[in-house]
């Protein structure tokens, strides 16, 4: 694939999405180990229902770098610059996660040109547990 440059993206385009396949305790043993994040309401069961959860549930930063990938995947990682997100839901056991993202604007900041991604991340039920912003510079 050739690397996006401001000239050859529009408003409106979408990144390619990733596809994940569904959350299970490997994957989150796998991340806390990754992060150094071992907070047991994430890989404990007896600890999440003890704080009223069902069960253990993903981190939210495992969410985080998966809408990450969606930009990485479409553009170098030296070319990002901003990157935020506001978690809206819970990231369940089972969650088959579709993240996704789309550019919102062309703009210039710092002297740089390039644009505004929107992202998302939604379940295989439609349901949306993460919105985030980022800025990619673009040559």
């Amino acid at each position: 694939m050739t690397p996006p440059t401001f000239d050859t993206v529009q408003v409106g385009d979408e990144l390619p999405a990733v596809q994940l396949p569904a959350v299970n305790r490997g994957t989150l043993a796998l991340f806390a180990g990754a992060s150094g994040d071992h907070n047991p309401i994430h890989i404990d069961t007896d600890m999440a229902r003890r704080s009223g959860m069902p069960d253990v549930f993903a981190q939210g930063m495992l969410g985080m770098a998966w809408l990450g990938r969606v930009l990485t995947q479409w553009a170098p990682q030296s070319r990002l610059r901003h990157f935020e997100a506001r978690f809206q839901g819970i990231t369940h056991l089972g969650n088959a996660m579709r993240c996704s993202g789309r550019i919102a604007e062309k703009t210039e900041r710092n002297g740089e040109r390039g644009v505004r991604i929107e992202l998302q991340s939604t379940n295989q039920f439609g349901q949306t547990r993460i919105v985030g912003e980022a800025f990619v510079a673009l040559p």
